[in-house]
């Protein structure tokens, strides 16, 4: 009992240095952003890496979870008749929930891991250290950029991916339902769903947000050479995770108590 007690303490207190190790790292960033000291060059360059190159795999994440929607609702629908009700729960579902989550999580597989990984090949190889040796703060040079760059497109991303999700679920219901596009399109606008749609952006930037935070921290904080930089990026990727799936709740619970 008394081994147990000790190795569930030693674990509580690794896991509270990194949520205060994370926090901090999120404060210098915010103090970096005042006043902006950040390399525009860079920035511009995160954009293009950031979101340029990611909107290919969101459309297709999109589009496959509206056709999905549709799918898992078909059978009840078809049963119950109740075919005008599936513009309404596709877009529901989808702009306010599933998308913005979905669209996450494939955000932080992909540019999340690749920050960190690159971060990380660039601490253990010197390359951070180089740039202080040259007077360039790394916060300024390459935090500040990508954690702009992602907040800001993460919240693009969504707004793509939305409107192809309600593609996916507007092919796949006239295709399984014989729900014509016409019909689906007025569900959906009847719908008044632009509540939820303005929810997704919302829950889009900070995910974007918690995903440049921990995976620059990850990136920075790498220790132990080329085996250190694969911790460090498997690390980043269920941190990233857990911080999407606990933001949706409090934004959700937030939602909830202020309606």
């Amino acid at each position: 009992m008394t081994q147990m007690l000790t190795v569930m303490g030693a674990r509580i207190i690794e896991i509270l240095q990194l949520i205060g190790g994370i926090a901090l790292f999120f404060l210098r960033t915010l103090r970096a952003l005042v006043p902006p000291k950040y390399d525009a060059r860079e920035t511009w360059r995160a954009f293009y890496k950031v979101g340029v190159q990611s909107y290919t795999i969101v459309i297709l994440t999109a589009m496959f979870t509206g056709a999905i929607m549709v799918i898992q609702a078909g059978g009840t629908i078809q049963a119950s008749r109740a075919t005008s009700f599936v513009g309404w729960a596709a877009g529901f579902t989808v702009l306010s929930e599933i998308g913005p989550v979905l669209i996450g999580l494939m955000f932080s597989g992909r540019v999340g891991a690749n920050n960190t990984a690159e971060l990380g090949t660039m601490v253990v190889t010197e390359q951070v250290d180089a740039l202080r040796t040259l007077a360039i703060d790394p916060m300024n040079y390459l935090a500040v950029p990508r954690f702009i760059a992602m907040i800001v497109m993460l919240f693009l991303l969504v707004a793509l991916g939305d409107l192809f999700a309600l593609l996916g679920g507007a092919i796949t219901s006239h295709v399984m339902l014989d729900i014509s596009y016409s019909v689906f399109v007025s569900q959906v606008i009847d719908a008044q769903l632009l509540d939820e749609y303005i929810l997704g952006l919302i829950k889009g930037s900070l995910f974007g947000m918690s995903i440049a935070i921990v995976s620059c921290y990850f990136g920075f904080t790498v220790r132990g050479g080329a085996p250190g930089v694969g911790r460090a990026v498997n690390n980043s990727v269920v941190a990233s995770a857990i911080g999407i799936l606990a933001i949706d709740l409090l934004v959700g619970i937030i939602h909830h108590a202020v309606r």
